[in-house]
């Protein structure tokens, strides 16, 4: 059962502070480096195994990083790390603001507003990469916030890679802006669509950062 990552206790390793959601992936990873390095000098096998499996659970630790962030003031702040992909005018006056996330950002989203969860939808689909077209039927996490500007609707998306979305919190929860709400596994997408009104101050190839990079212009 999600739960508030307020209240929760976040997974860690050799104090790197660590994305909650983590250990199905990284403890077997970190496990079999050690193994492997522990054993290394008694027998080539390992040795020819404790590089590479070295190497990949230092991408783990790497990639479920969860750093704190001094959040930004703003009406609306990014909820993911990455690079504006797109901003598209929508049919019913909103601004959809599209992040992408390769497997280099950190992975964990925040809120982009303080309010309430009015509901979390997960949507299977297909998982082909985040950057293509095609993406917009993967499968997917709907996020609709109650704030003081309306309605705000968020969308995680899974890419090829990331086949696991791991929300946080469940509707009914009230959070505060840049509060972490959830995490994709690898590489991805966030959308954000900006109510009518609302104007983006990013631009098409702009790097976001989750809870710092004000999306929303004056």
């Amino acid at each position: 059962m999600p739960h508030s990552s307020t209240s929760a206790t976040r997974d860690s390793l050799v104090g790197v502070r660590l994305a909650r959601g983590a250990s199905p992936w990284l403890l077997p990873t970190v496990a079999t480096a050690a193994v492997s390095l522990s054993r290394a000098r008694r027998s080539g096998r390992w040795a020819a195994l404790a590089v590479p499996s070295t190497a990949l659970a230092a991408g783990m630790l790497w990639f479920f990083r969860d750093p704190e962030r001094e959040i930004a003031q703003g009406r609306v702040i990014s909820p993911a790390d990455g690079v504006v992909q797109s901003i598209m005018p929508w049919k019913d006056g909103r601004t959809r603001v599209a992040i992408f996330m390769s497997p280099l950002n950190v992975h964990v989203n925040r809120a982009p507003l303080a309010g309430t969860v009015a509901s979390v939808e997960h949507i299977p689909g297909g998982f082909v990469p985040a950057f293509n077209k095609e993406s917009e039927n993967n499968e997917r996490v709907v996020w609709h916030f109650d704030t003081e500007i309306g309605d705000v609707e968020m969308i995680q998306i899974a890419g090829a890679v990331a086949r696991r979305i791991v929300p946080y919190v469940p509707q009914g929860t009230k959070v505060e802006q840049g509060e972490r709400i959830g995490l994709i596994r690898f590489g991805s997408r966030v959308d954000v669509y900006l109510p009518e009104g609302i104007e983006p101050a990013v631009e098409v190839g702009q790097v976001t950062k989750a809870g710092v990079t004000r999306l929303d212009r004056d």
